[in-house]
């Protein structure tokens, strides 16, 4: 889980998680929060939890770096701390990975029938988009490249070098799995955005950043 600047969000969202009994460990990389999310974090006393503190903000992907380095289990997945993705759904991504059909399980938000808040039109485009130009370069049929829930076997993110610092961070893990010809699935989530009053924090700049990935991992693949 990594953490920046999300005081509004981080205690429910570690509840959230540790709610289900599935979760056997919760990494948390607070990457240089500047509000209270530090401080919040220290009351957490939890034995299935692991903090760890960065003091400069290095990105999502970075932060993402460390937590996969820190993490034990066979599963590894990404989850938010600003509650966009419902916790509860990660379950669902596992039933694949379990009955040996999967090594690495993405949430879609374009597939599903549950509810899903109203937003922004033209991200909703720009996700389409970016989807279906790494499809063209990994040769995969996603529907939500760009989704956060990601859960992947531990012993194959072990092998993945990762470099993206910020949300780069999508493609570049979606074009490495393909080149390993890994076996991808999609399982349908539900999604409560956030508007950019609310805290939400990719721009545009991300999804400039994005189609650069999509050519640079994709060309290597």
């Amino acid at each position: 889980m990594p953490v920046f600047n999300e005081e509004k969000t981080i205690l429910v969202a570690i509840a959230e998680v540790l709610k289900h009994e599935f979760v056997n460990q919760l990494v948390i990389v607070n990457d240089g929060s500047t509000d209270k999310s530090a401080e919040l974090l220290k009351t957490v006393k939890n034995p299935r939890v692991k903090v760890i503190n960065q003091t400069v903000n290095a990105g999502k992907g970075a932060a993402l770096r460390t937590g996969f380095r820190n993490t034990i289990g066979p599963y590894v997945g990404v989850q938010d701390a600003d509650m966009e993705y419902n916790p509860r759904d990660l379950e669902r991504l596992l039933v694949p990975l379990d009955h040996d059909l999967a090594d690495a399980v993405f949430g879609s938000r374009f597939i599903s029938s549950d509810a899903h808040r109203v937003l922004y039109f033209w991200h909703s485009v720009g996700n389409k988009f970016l989807t279906l130009l790494s499809n063209m370069f990994t040769n995969l049929n996603l529907t939500d490249m760009e989704t956060c829930y990601k859960v992947i076997r531990k012993e194959l993110v072990d092998k993945i070098y990762l470099e993206e610092n910020r949300f780069g961070f999508e493609p570049e893990i979606t074009a490495k799995l393909a080149k390993m010809n890994a076996r991808i699935y999609e399982v349908g989530i539900s999604y409560n955005g956030r508007t950019y009053e609310e805290g939400k924090k990719i721009g545009w700049k991300d999804g400039f950043r994005a189609i650069y990935c999509i050519f640079k991992y994709g060309i290597k693949a």
